[in-house]
């Protein structure tokens, strides 16, 4: 009997414990199709995180930066967040054009578009809207770094300044 009780009481010290422990959230990343959907209920910038499978960089931003509660929290609070394989050799219908796999590129034509024909990876690409001019950082961001691009657009500053005059008044938090 005395062993079922302190069993009982340990499992009920555990659940306590188990309460007060953060929870860690995930960006909510969306397809395409998703994307689509959501854009026509809500207007939001979107962030594409345009990757590949054998990226190591695109796994290290995905383990620190896209795992970083403030940018988690940040991005799922002001943007739509894609992540896109550009060496899908899938189909695939961003905006109003149908894009393919591109056999002497080896990557898909949308992550040529998105990235201007720059291939590198990881690139995080910033859009206002699905048919305006991707606004292009290509490499590794800490989560320091990419605090800025995602305020710029997150909070609509893109609408009155340049980035380089948001950047000489902008005060990091992170």
């Amino acid at each position: 009997m005395q062993k079922v009780s302190t069993f009982v009481l340990l499992f009920a010290c555990c659940l306590a414990l188990a309460s007060f422990a953060p929870s860690k959230d995930n960006i909510r990343w969306l397809n395409l199709s998703e994307l689509r959907t959501n854009w026509a209920k809500e207007k939001k910038p979107i962030l594409i995180d345009v990757y590949t499978s054998w990226c190591g960089w695109c796994k290290v931003m995905d383990r620190e930066t896209y795992n970083n509660p403030k940018v988690v929290s940040y991005i799922n609070e002001h943007f739509y967040a894609v992540k896109f394989d550009a060496e899908t050799t899938d189909s695939v219908v961003f905006g109003e054009q149908k894009y393919g796999y591109n056999q002497g590129n080896k990557a898909n034509d949308l992550a040529a578009y998105l990235l201007n024909g720059q291939m590198g990876f990881p690139t995080t690409v910033f859009l206002s809207a699905p048919e305006s001019q991707p606004a292009i950082i290509q490499g590794y961001l800490k989560p320091s770094e990419i605090e800025p691009p995602l305020k710029y657009f997150g909070e609509g500053a893109y609408k009155k300044q340049v980035f380089p005059d948001f950047i000489k008044g902008f005060a990091a938090t992170w």
